[in-house]
């Protein structure tokens, strides 16, 4: 996958704890999550699987969007990765 702005939403499990992000390197964000380079929040709580991924044509867009869902309720993103991923499915295995 080449480089594209995106939002993305990991998961420790289906229901479990989420995190949301933005990045212009999906696959290599990704892959520092799973292998917890970097302390913090996906690392402590083990929020390991992408589940959701939305591409935007700039880095702007996709931040703004990421500032949205980061306010929504936890329903709401709960929602938006089950409409699309009902099974909430490791979708990184189709990127890599």
């Amino acid at each position: 996958m080449a480089k594209q702005p995106c939002v993305y939403m990991l998961a420790s499990r289906p229901n479990g704890a989420l995190y949301v992000g933005v990045t212009s390197d999906l696959v290599g964000r990704v892959w520092e999550h799973k292998n917890d380079v970097v302390e913090g929040h996906t690392s402590r709580y083990g929020i390991h699987t992408l589940v959701w991924y939305e591409l935007h044509d700039t880095m702007i867009e996709a931040i703004e969007r990421e500032k949205r869902l980061k306010d929504w309720k936890r329903d709401w993103k709960v929602r938006i990765i089950t409409e699309e991923n009902p099974t909430w499915r490791d979708l990184y295995e189709d990127l890599a």
